[in-house]
């Protein structure tokens, strides 16, 4: 599975932002595709995931309510809408794929996009 993610730029807080993320390889019905962020210095840490086949969705606590994570079976692609934006969501954001069910850990992910920049300012 090859994954592209784009999308990422400078916005003002309490702005809204959305990711694509493009799948290309293989066929993904029996994929997950997660968003991760990495903020200079710490961790990269679970953001949002999606079930390819049946469209379930689990989030991190942090983005619950503000984000909003979709996929298009025709387009191949999974979104990222992030809305109601912080500075604390200033990171690298990365797209990525693992089999069967979806898992919070990093480490989980077989397969990874590069990244692309969120910058939210005060």
């Amino acid at each position: 599975v090859q994954l592209q993610a784009c999308g990422g730029g400078l916005v003002q807080a309490g702005g809204s932002l959305r990711l694509s993320c493009a799948a290309s390889g293989r066929t993904l019905s029996s994929h997950v595709i997660g968003w991760f962020r990495q903020a200079p210095g710490k961790e990269r840490e679970f953001v949002a995931a999606i079930t390819w086949s049946g469209g379930s969705t689990y989030y991190a606590d942090s983005v619950k309510g503000r984000f909003t994570i979709s996929r298009d079976t025709a387009e191949n692609t999974v979104s990222l809408l992030m809305n109601s934006l912080k500075p604390m969501d200033t990171a690298v954001y990365y797209c990525a794929a693992r089999l069967r069910s979806i898992a919070v850990a990093a480490n989980l992910y077989h397969y990874w996009g590069q990244g692309t920049q969120v910058t939210v300012s005060s």
